[in-house]
């Protein structure tokens, strides 16, 4: 869980600076005060408020938090919007410069996607999947998969020749086996190690 150490002219100045540095509301966070802070004497001998802010384990926080501070660094213009549904937590990327975050082959979104899935399941009980996503990059990625795979199929089917795909994450690979699992000409079936790992379409002789 991220936390953080604030201070400010009063408690409530503490919280309010520390919930936008966090992206958060008050309901997402523990907060416990280390020093009251005290206007002093006639200006004299002002204390500051100094608290202690602590994210609740709630996956759209520290999902949306993480995100949002990565994007600042990076220098990114890039809104977070994240929901839950059936146990798995979709996050939404929206912004202008989009190409840079999804990356060669969508090598880059992976890495954003691989990146909040650590954050939000370090020190948790319970594993939570997380799909990161952008302008629908990830069921156009599926689609065009699925179409090239059938199409290299045929292929294969008629010059008998095995042919070996790029290299491709083990989602992408899936997306092949799964389209070209109940073909009665090829069969397929992956060779190399990550992050080089590749999809072999082969002839089936049978």
């Amino acid at each position: 869980m991220k936390t953080l150490v604030m201070t400010g002219k009063t408690v409530d100045d503490a919280l309010e600076a520390a919930l936008n540095e966090l992206g958060a509301n008050k309901d997402d966070v523990d907060v416990k005060v280390i020093e009251e802070g005290s206007k002093g004497f006639l200006g004299i001998g002002n204390k500051e408020a100094k608290i202690e802010v602590t994210l609740k384990n709630n996956p759209k926080v520290i999902a949306v938090s993480f995100l949002e501070g990565l994007f600042k660094t990076w220098g990114e213009d890039v809104s977070v919007c994240a929901e839950m549904k059936d146990d798995v937590l979709y996050v939404e990327l929206k912004g202008e410069n989009m190409g840079i975050i999804i990356g060669k082959r969508g090598e880059t979104l992976d890495a954003i996607q691989h990146l909040t899935s650590l954050n939000v399941n370090n020190n948790s009980d319970d594993f939570v999947k997380v799909s990161v996503d952008t302008e629908n990059y990830r069921e156009k990625r599926n689609q065009t998969l699925a179409e090239l795979s059938k199409k290299l199929a045929v292929r294969v089917a008629k010059t008998r020749k095995n042919l070996t795909l790029e290299p491709m994450n083990s989602y992408e690979r899936r997306i092949i086996h799964a389209t070209l699992q109940d073909d009665k000409y090829v069969t397929t079936y992956s060779v190399g190690q990550s992050p080089n790992r590749k999809v072999v379409i082969a002839y089936n002789k049978k």
